[in-house]
């Protein structure tokens, strides 16, 4: 693994760092659904004729109001709004989560490879040494190894 030099506290520092913005884009996320909802509610509906005391009056040559609670054109162009950016939205989240799992994934297999190299260094030292003297059991005399 030469070029690479991770330290595994130090990429869950950064990781604990951006789970904490992502769950402050999630909760920005929650009210901006909450207040468009709102928004769209208090922006009235569309209804032919007038009010007076919450009750349609019609003017003559009109046939009646459209059904309670259509939506008018505030509330409509705010749901366009919200349609438009809501794959945008999933797509940062779901970006974001792939992209801290990838990193904690990838710092693990760092670690299980450093594991995995140091054991081996290890079980290298811990062999029993090969001597090889000359004259003795054939060798060559290269003096010892492995």
């Amino acid at each position: 693994m030469t070029g690479w030099d991770i330290t595994p506290s130090g990429v869950q520092g950064v990781l604990n760092k951006v789970v904490k913005a992502a769950q402050g884009l999630n909760d920005a996320s929650t009210k901006l659904e909450s207040g468009l909802t709102s928004a769209a509610a208090a922006a009235g509906t569309i209804a032919a004729g007038d009010y007076e005391d919450g009750h349609a009056v019609l003017k003559p040559g009109q046939y009646g109001p459209p059904s309670p609670g259509a939506e008018g054109l505030v509330a409509a162009a705010l749901g366009q709004f919200v349609q438009s950016n809501e794959q945008r939205l999933a797509y940062i989240a779901t970006r974001t989560g792939n992209s801290i799992k990838g990193a904690q994934d990838a710092t693990n297999e760092y670690v299980k490879g450093d594991i995995a190299m140091a054991a081996h260094a290890q079980a290298e030292a811990l062999k029993e040494p090969v001597i090889d003297l000359p004259g003795a059991k054939g060798g060559h005399g290269s003096g010892g190894g492995r």
